[in-house]
């Protein structure tokens, strides 16, 4: 049975770790399904939202090292990339919700550690419950972050928080994580906050969302000159939607 649980209710994917004995620490079989089930999802033209939690005291802990390496081969199968997608299965399964047409939002309470949290910095946006704590802790077990948090970290908090979290395994509250963006919003049930959020998004023509999220990503760390190309080459096919009076 998947520890990785999908519904659909109306316009919304819901996304739920289900381990919760192990404070959902994931298993290379958890992390085969997370990429399963975003690439179910992304075949859903009907879908405006997806919201990511975790089921019982916690959203992640992480990576359940213990299992994981009672098959090495296994996890060097799933550590080699895929050559067309450029990612290997530990990175995919939170590279997947990047790729991804829809916002995916997530909502987390309790630890939210390691692999965990690099799962919920994929994410496009993070509302975290007041006792939530964070840690990029890798550097603890003597390994770094490897599962696309080099990207996002520093994307969300620039070089020298992230190495400072890095570097020192320390966890960290639900305040300062807001404070330095780590997350986008404390809140006392952010599930509640992420049902907000989505029908907020919904409310907006879909193909202009979707030119958004991939907007940004394209052009993070892009140069000025290729920013204002790509701004130029998304914004075409929406103002001829416009034009034809569609939205």
């Amino acid at each position: 049975m998947s520890n990785v649980s999908l519904t659909f209710d109306g316009d919304r994917a819901y996304v739920e770790l289900d381990r919760p004995e192990k404070h959902n620490g994931l298993t290379l079989e958890m992390l085969n399904d997370l990429v399963r089930v975003a690439r179910v999802i992304g075949r859903r033209g009907d879908i405006r939202a997806v919201i990511v939690s975790g089921n019982g005291p916690s959203f992640s802990s992480g990576l359940d090292i213990a299992k994981a390496i009672g098959d090495p081969l296994t996890i060097v199968r799933n550590f080699l990339p895929i050559p067309w997608l450029g990612t290997n299965t530990f990175q995919e399964a939170c590279w997947a919700w990047r790729r991804l047409p829809q916002p995916v939002i997530a909502a987390v309470h309790g630890h939210c550690f390691g692999g965990g949290l690099q799962l919920a910095l994929a994410a496009d946006f993070r509302f975290a419950a007041p006792d939530s704590d964070f840690s990029v802790m890798e550097v603890a077990h003597g390994l770094i972050p490897d599962m696309s948090g080099a990207v996002t970290l520093s994307r969300l908090i620039g070089a020298d928080k992230a190495l400072l979290l890095t570097m020192t395994a320390d966890p960290v509250d639900a305040a300062y994580a807001e404070r330095i963006g780590l997350i986008t919003q404390v809140c006392g049930d952010p599930r509640a906050e992420a049902e907000k959020l989505a029908d907020r998004i919904a409310a907006r023509p879909a193909p202009a969302v979707t030119a958004a999220k991939r907007l940004f990503d394209r052009t993070w760390q892009a140069g000025t000159r290729r920013t204002l190309g790509i701004e130029r080459a998304t914004q075409i096919p929406l103002l001829v939607r416009q034009a034809l009076g569609r939205r």
